[in-house]
């Protein structure tokens, strides 16, 4: 009777971890994977929004850095994960 009354005190524990890892947990690994896919996909003349606000063409690609042109003559260089959401395809 006594192992019966523990196990049922750990039914809502248990009960409390599920809800967390499918409200919380999963999604955001879900989210953190698509943008690594969508990072790993951008390429030169895509535009893109950076975290900082500023909207660009993408002028070159290296490692872990892009060559960024905010205006005609004007490029910047950022890091690959400073990259928001790509807004329109490389034509």
């Amino acid at each position: 009777m006594n192992q019966t009354s523990a196990f049922m005190q750990f039914i809502p524990l248990a009960a409390i971890m599920l809800i967390f890892y499918f409200l919380l947990i999963r999604p955001q690994q879900k989210q953190m994977k698509e943008r690594k896919k969508m990072l790993e996909a951008v390429k030169a003349g895509e535009k893109v929004l950076t975290s900082g606000g500023i909207i660009g063409v993408i002028a070159s690609l290296r490692d872990d850095e892009l060559e960024l042109e905010v205006s005609k003559g004007v490029k910047i260089t950022i890091v690959r994960s400073a990259i928001t959401a790509v807004l329109s395809p490389a034509k």
